[in-house]
């Protein structure tokens, strides 16, 4: 190569460095300089420690909880004899059977309402029958039906008290009851038995023994619900010693009534 050349060459590049020089001297503008923001360590730890306690607290109660009640159910059930399995599966039989009729019964009124020609008439017979019904259930009226008759003696060794003697209506009640009377009372929702200084008393008035409970419903089932072993009639005789009869009969009379009760704040609905 040339000296002429290489001296073009060299001269050239010395121009060239010279513009870059120049270029990086040249004002472009500047950009705002963005700090990072510092860390808060002391507020957004303890709020998110404050956040996760929270939340294994609330799992760890639900969990307790769930725990809890099955274990209880679990209990409760392995807990109970065949006898008192058996007689559990068929008041609930039983309560399904009474409450599969009544609905039964409600769709076949409201069928025959549709098809009536004169609907007000047979609306009026319809209200006639429910008045009916509904007077049995709340004691206005006097019944008659197969049930069994139950005979309590005096207990021999301690005097027998207010919770057995309730314990046995409810027993009637969850075998399918349908009118129940208990000596001269009549049994309804709101009764109860109470303890006395001279024996029981159901909804105020005294009882008397013998104590007599007329229950209307099928017969089997309430007399089941009486002689099952370990029942309420075992306890009768094991813990105050008391004979227990229970028979069965095709027709039991409950005549005895009661007065609708005054109702304070319950009210119908229009």
């Amino acid at each position: 190569m040339s000296d002429k050349k290489t001296h073009n060459i060299l001269n050239s590049m010395h121009i060239q460095h010279a513009h870059d020089r120049e270029n990086d001297r040249t004002d472009t503008g500047s950009f705002p300089v963005v700090r990072k923001k510092p860390k808060q360590i002391g507020g957004g730890i303890i709020t998110r420690l404050m956040t996760s306690l929270l939340i294994v607290l609330l799992c760890a109660l639900l969990g307790f909880g769930y725990a809890i009640q099955l274990n209880n159910k679990t209990s409760s059930y392995e807990t109970m004899s065949e006898e008192e399995l058996t007689r559990l599966i068929s008041e609930t039989s039983t309560q399904v059977q009474n409450l599969q009729q009544r609905k039964t019964e409600l769709t076949g009124q409201l069928n025959s309402l549709k098809a009536s020609a004169n609907k007000q008439q047979e609306a009026q017979r319809i209200a006639k029958e429910n008045e009916d019904t509904s007077g049995i259930l709340s004691g206005r009226l006097p019944a008659e039906g197969k049930g069994i008759i139950i005979t309590i003696s005096q207990g021999s060794k301690e005097r027998i008290d207010a919770a057995t003697m309730f314990q046995l209506v409810e027993e009637l009640r969850n075998a399918g009851v349908e009118v129940m009377a208990l000596d001269n009372v009549r049994v309804v929702t709101s009764t109860y038995i109470s303890d006395t200084k001279k024996g029981l008393e159901c909804d105020g008035q005294a009882l008397k023994t013998p104590y007599e409970v007329k229950a209307i419903g099928d017969p089997q089932n309430l007399a089941n619900a009486v002689n099952i072993a370990g029942g309420v009639g075992s306890r009768f005789k094991v813990k105050f010693g008391a004979d227990v009869t229970v028979t069965q009969s095709e027709s039991v009379d409950i005549s005895e009534t009661r007065d609708v009760g005054q109702y304070q704040y319950a009210k119908t609905v229009e």
